[in-house]
């Protein structure tokens, strides 16, 4: 296998696999966007005159008919909203993509601004009257985000106070994200044999290469290009993590992730509870390194060996084959959710190359759910980006059954997102493995599967890890020079990684592109979490069979109408016992015996 090049890429089906956003806007484009805004605008002021200061008076009627119309405006904003996030993010260089998006914050903010005394008098009421209001019939659609919201409440400041905060950030924190944004999509990084600079994603994808050579020297480049901003994206971090920690100084948060728990929804005991048990089997991790250093034939890896393919199994999917074959597996447990991948491909609800200046990585948006979803890939032709490709259309068919939830139900706290994806991964691999024709062929493909768990559970926990310490470290002793975060960096992936890979001195800089840091504090735990709890599910599925499809069908139509806990027990699974992510690590551990066996096979792992 070759590391990809430019060349990999040429496949006019993939070029020509491109978003079609007009149903956000009605074909109107920026005329679109400033129409939806204007009618909100209205509307928000409309609501304000006839509501502000008459929550706590409210009946069930009224308390339905307001929470109606805010769930209107919600769609108008959320329309004009995304046309500017996706149409920006698939160009982050155009400066007419960019004041669009600036101009719709500030628009949106202004609506929020307008609205903020809803949330407040909600908050403010005595429990008993809120669950007075709650128990009034017609409230289904948004009864538990109701709920929800009220957990916030010893956490709001005043209206004034709010009010400020809210439009002080467009010069504040959305500010800093779009900066990174477009900084991190300017890196070109120099790689040997290519005739032109090439995006980050390019050149991380090289670090899958069997030919060692190959991998070390686009380690070196990807570190050679993030060395010249590497100070201003030190600088961004400084001054979010000072934001962070301001904001939950005046808002009474006990500690840096707080927040983050209560928006998804679970207790801080429990969360340290998920971290401490992973950390606690990280030797699972460095277990397979050294299996695979044997594989590889290197006494011990180095940071840039650990995605390196362990077989010359590896091939290049053109986009075509990639798509059938997303669909047979989904086709393979429920052709109600192939129906729907297929209006993913067929409606133009993806955008899959690679082109400059596109944001990196992958994702699933959801939108409106009057409109539908909206999948981002930078599509490399590699095996990995199919898998890629089936978890974010897991994301997308979540998103799509659980439209029929409204606005206000249909996303999940991020514990629960990823259970779609991972299982729809999960699946994906499955087929995959059916069709291998060989020892080796399996081989490279339990390596994939176990390496996207170890980085999926193991690695997001580390990285929960940096960021903790950088949080800490902000709060503790001021701005950090970016040899700090190097240092931090470093310290979470030796303690991950352990004597199983070494961790070269370039990869001190590479905590510098990653966006989750920057755009959502604390996310990265969900992964482990919805991960675990993914597989928790797929075993079910391989407990129960055909019979399972109807509750797996159920929890994703139920968006986020219920709690975590009562979404989980839909499909059978306890999130409060304790011995649940012991369970889920179980199963990794069985991941990784199955790869060692496969290992066996050909012939090339001694016993």
């Amino acid at each position: 296998m070759s590391a990809p090049s430019a060349s990999d890429l040429e496949d006019p089906e993939l070029e020509a696999t491109a978003w079609d956003l007009d149903p956000l806007v009605d074909g109107d484009g920026e005329v679109g966007v400033e129409r939806a805004l204007d009618e909100a605008g209205r509307r928000a002021t409309a609501f304000a005159e006839r509501y502000e200061g008459k929550v706590a008076s409210f009946d069930g009627d009224q308390l339905v008919e307001a929470m109606r119309e805010l769930g209107a405006l919600s769609e108008l904003v959320g329309r004009a909203g995304s046309y500017a996030e996706l149409r920006f993010s698939t160009d982050t260089a155009d400066p007419t993509r960019g004041a669009l998006l600036q101009r719709v914050h500030e628009r949106g903010t202004a609506i929020q601004t307008t609205l903020l005394f809803f949330e407040l008098e909600w908050a403010a009421l005595e429990d008993e009257r809120a669950d007075e209001l709650l128990s009034a019939d017609g409230l289904d659609f948004c009864r538990h985000h109701l709920r929800t919201e009220r957990r916030y409440r010893d956490h709001l400041l005043s209206q004034p106070e709010e009010r400020v905060l809210a439009e002080k950030a467009l010069t504040g924190r959305s500010a800093w994200g779009r900066l990174f944004a477009e900084v991190t999509s300017a890196i070109k990084v120099e790689l040997d044999g290519e005739p032109e600079p090439a995006s980050l994603e390019i050149a991380l994808a090289r670090l899958h290469s069997p030919d060692r050579e190959v991998r070390r020297t686009s380690a070196e480049a990807v570190t050679a290009a993030l060395e010249p901003g590497l100070r201003t994206r030190a600088y961004i971090f400084n001054t979010l993590l000072h934001d962070k920690a301001v904001d939950d100084r005046l808002r009474g948060y006990p500690n840096w992730l707080a927040a983050r728990n209560l928006s998804n929804e679970v207790s801080d005991e429990s969360v340290q509870a998920l971290i401490e048990a992973v950390r606690g089997r990280y030797e699972l991790a460095r277990r397979w390194y050294r299996l695979k250093a044997g594989l590889l034939g290197i006494e011990r890896l180095a940071d840039y060996d650990r995605m390196a393919a362990v077989t010359e199994d590896e091939e290049t999917v053109p986009w075509a084959e990639a798509r059938e074959l997303v669909l047979d597996s989904y086709a393979s447990f429920s052709p109600e959710l192939a129906d729907l991948v297929g209006q993913f491909f067929d409606g133009r609800w993806i955008d899959a190359p690679v082109r400059p200046a596109k944001r990196g990585g992958a994702f699933c948006a959801y939108t409106v759910p009057s409109v539908h979803p909206y999948v981002m890939l930078n599509y490399t032709a590699r095996r990995r980006d199919v898998m890629t490709l089936a978890h974010e259309l897991g994301h997308g068919v979540h998103a799509a059954l659980a439209r029929r939830q409204g606005v206000f139900h249909q996303g999940t706290p991020l514990t629960v997102a990823e259970t779609a994806s991972v299982f729809g991964e999960t699946v994906t691999l499955g087929r995959l493995l059916e069709r291998a024709s060989s020892p080796s062929s399996r081989l490279s493909l339990l390596a994939e599967s176990i390496e996207n768990t170890i980085a999926t559970v193991f690695r997001q926990v580390a990285m929960n890890r940096f960021e903790d310490s950088i949080h800490s470290a902000r709060r503790d002793d001021g701005e950090l020079p970016s040899e700090r975060f190097g240092e931090l960096w470093a310290e979470s992936q030796v303690e991950l990684l352990g004597d199983s890979v070494e961790v070269t001195e370039g990869y001190r800089s590479w905590w510098s592109y990653v966006p989750h840091f920057v755009n959502a504090p604390g996310y990265v735990y969900a992964y482990a979490y919805g991960e675990l709890l993914a597989l928790a599910v797929y075993r079910r599925y391989e407990e129960e069979g055909p019979d399972f499809v109807s509750a797996y069908l159920e929890l994703l139509s139920t968006g986020g109408s219920r709690p975590p806990e009562e979404l989980a027990s839909i499909v059978g699974l306890d999130l409060t016992d304790p011995a649940f992510w012991d369970d889920g690590l179980a199963l990794v551990e069985a991941q990784l015996e199955a790869a060692e066996a496969a290992a066996r096979e050909t012939g090339r792992l001694r016993t």
